[in-house]
Order: structure tokens, then C-alpha cells, then sequence
């Protein structure tokens, strides 16, 4: 059984504020096995992208009143039907950057423009390394829809986010 840890957004976005950053310490607290209860005013559908490559499954479910609970738990393995199989890769598929790209500077949406565009000119099984400002929450998605593996996080010093995506189409 997975032990959660709650975390209720509400409060936050009721007053304006982006609780990604809230979400994400969270989950660096987390011990193993542990998973994160998230409570929010809407389903939080982009959300989910992030936590899979992170490796949770979810499960969400409307609550009285239109707000969400969203349940998300280390994948152990076992899959629960209609979850996609997470892309196992090891360190040994991840050749060196044929590409190394610094996008701290620029403002959005221009780093996703482009991490794409770079990608695009890529062979399969090259790689593509980028320092950004922040977690490229939004790039994940299409990085998938067109078939890329991706991992990141952020550098020891907290001062960037390092992407390294890998061309696997």
C-alpha cells in the first residue's frame, strides 16, 4: 500500500500564485515508495505528462464540488490498465551531446522552438543537451508526441534546468 503525502494547490491558485514549484519540492521530499495526493480546482491534465517522466502513474477523481484529487504513486512495475509503459533507458543508450544548447537567456516560447528545431535535425540515437531557466514543462509533450525520450533536473546548484533529449524515431 502506498503511504501519500497531501498537497492542496487551492489556496495557492485561489490567490493567483503557480504552484508547480510547490508540487515539485513536494515530490523531492518524498521517501521511496511514497506517493503525493494532489488536491486542485481543476483536473490538472498537464501535470501529468511531468509526473510520468518522472516515473508515477496517476489516478484522478472528481470531488464533490468540482475540485480534483489526483492520486500519484511510484511505478513499481505493475501497470494498471490504460497506463503507458514507461521507456526504460541506461546510461549506456545515452551517447555524448551532438548538440549542446544554452537557452537561459531566452524567453519563452523560444527555448521549446528551439530544443525542436535542433531535434529535428538529429539522427536516431543522437542526443541533445540544453540548460534552461527553468523546467520545461510543456516541451515534454511534444517531445513524446514525437517520439523522443527526454530526462532532466535541475543542476546541484538549482541555477538551471539541464535537458538531454535523445532521438529515438
Amino acid at each position: 500500500m502506498t503511504d501519500f503525502i497531501d498537497v492542496d494547490v487551492r489556496p495557492i491558485l485561489r490567490a493567483g500564485g503557480e504552484p508547480f514549484s510547490i508540487i515539485m519540492a513536494a515530490l523531492e521530499r518524498l521517501e521511496p515508495g511514497e506517493g503525493l495526493r494532489l488536491l486542485a480546482p481543476f483536473k490538472p491534465v498537464p501535470l501529468f505528462d511531468v509526473m510520468a517522466s518522472k516515473g508515477f502513474a496517476h489516478r484522478d477523481a472528481e470531488l464533490e464540488g468540482g475540485d480534483w484529487e489526483i492520486l500519484f504513486k511510484p511505478r513499481d512495475g505493475s501497470l494498471e490498465a490504460g497506463e503507458p509503459a514507461p521507456v526504460a533507458l541506461s546510461d549506456d543508450d545515452w551517447p555524448e551531446p551532438a548538440v549542446r544548447l544554452d537557452n537561459r537567456d531566452l524567453d519563452p516560447p523560444e527555448p521549446m522552438v528551439r530544443i525542436l528545431a535542433s531535434v529535428e535535425r538529429l539522427a536516431p540515437g543522437q542526443t541533445l543537451s540544453a540548460l534552461l531557466s527553468r523546467e520545461p514543462v510543456f516541451l515534454f509533450r511534444e517531445l513524446s508526441k514525437r517520439g523522443h525520450q527526454w530526462r532532466g533536473g535541475f543542476t546541484p546548484q538549482r541555477d538551471a534546468y539541464q535537458l538531454t533529449v535523445k532521438v529515438l524515431a
